[in-house]
């Protein structure tokens, strides 16, 4: 069993990571018999995992409830958040209860921002079920929910008790679902750790083929730098900006496209790659190293481009209400060496524009 403590100000929380832990109940350590959860998961996970869950925890002497939410990114809205206030408040459950998100990020999101507005803030547990969410998603307590102009426009940070990753879940993921995790995976390479992306291009077919040893690798370094990063910027006001690499290109992708059809994972692949031709494009990054993410992009099965039907003035609509962009301007993560990236601030349209078209040449 693999243990990373996430450290900030004023608690810290750990990251646990190994095979077989729905077997275990040592790994919900913060459970004590006599605790009241709601589990949060989906349609899609609740027939694969929730049954032991709940079994393992019950038998341990908790007290545990549920909800079954509808799948996808499309039903991260207000709509489906209130559904567990109304769960809660039905139930009476009261500031003790912990909540319990058994799923992919747009579960641990929701369930997130549940548990930071419910009663002014609860407890709740992360158990990602996707790759995207083991590296990502169930990290560093941003929560939240979507809005039809904008991505995670509506949230609060709220830091979860732990995250408990059980490798088991993997294999149930589909070829696209696994690629998907691989762009966050990437993403952390390109942005903060040479010797990472070095190492993923020696052994991306182990990752690819599920070998136990490099997922465990992978996995807990990714965590590595993620946690190095929040327990510095706890609340985006700094460094943490340079996790977003890819995304604010990415988010206008899955924005435009109404959160259907494009996983999280797949936007965020062509917005790197999008954001990389900035980079060349203000002579901020070599072509050689350009290559080289392309090229570990498509190993990795993943996009290089936004959807054809979407134009530039499609990505300028949503990426001027970008958390990142003030008054209009564009200031974009963009990667200056592999394992580096800066803000660039005030970035021109018409660049934009130019370096969203090279994608297709």
């Amino acid at each position: 069993m693999e243990k990373i403590i996430i450290k900030l100000h004023k608690r810290s929380y750990p990251i646990i990571i190994s095979d077989k832990l729905f077997n275990c109940f040592s790994s919900f350590w913060s459970l004590h018999a006599g605790d009241k959860v709601v589990l949060i998961t989906n349609d899609r996970v609740a027939p694969i995992y929730l049954k032991i869950l709940c079994n393992l925890l019950t038998h341990a002497g908790i007290i545990t409830d549920q909800l079954i939410l509808p799948d996808g990114e499309q039903n991260k809205t207000l709509i489906t958040l209130n559904k567990i206030f109304t769960k809660l408040l039905t139930q009476n459950y009261d500031r003790n209860t912990i909540l319990i998100a058994l799923g992919g990020g747009v579960i641990g999101d929701i369930t997130g921002f549940a548990a930071a507005t419910y009663q002014r803030g609860i407890r709740f547990i992360q158990v990602p079920t996707t790759l995207l969410a083991q590296v990502d998603a169930s990290i560093g307590g941003k929560t939240g929910v979507n809005h039809m102009l904008g991505k995670n426009m509506i949230g609060a940070f709220h830091q979860p008790n732990a995250v408990i990753i059980n490798l088991d879940v993997l294999n149930t993921l589909t070829v696209k679902e696994f690629s998907s995790g691989l762009a966050e995976i990437i993403k952390y390479a390109v942005a903060l750790d040479s010797d990472f992306f070095n190492w993923l291009e020696s052994n991306l077919d182990d990752l690819l083929i599920l070998n136990v040893p490099s997922l465990i690798y992978c996995i807990r370094r990714c965590c590595e730098l993620k946690a190095s990063i929040v327990s510095i910027d706890e609340y985006d006001q700094g460094i943490r900006s340079s996790l977003n690499l890819g995304h604010t290109y990415g988010h206008a992708i899955e924005s435009y496209l109404n959160y259907t059809q494009w996983s999280h994972g797949e936007a965020v692949a062509a917005g790197i790659m999008i954001a990389t031709n900035t980079a060349i494009r203000l002579k901020q990054l070599s072509y050689s190293a350009a290559a080289r993410i392309k090229q570990l992009l498509m190993r990795a099965g993943l996009p290089i481009h936004g959807p054809k039907e979407m134009t530039p003035k499609n990505y300028l609509k949503y990426m001027t209400r970008d958390k990142k962009s003030t008054s209009g301007q564009l200031n974009l993560i963009l990667p200056v060496s592999i394992g580096r990236v800066k803000t660039i601030f005030n970035v021109k349209h018409e660049l934009v524009s130019l370096s969203i078209e090279d994608t297709y040449s």
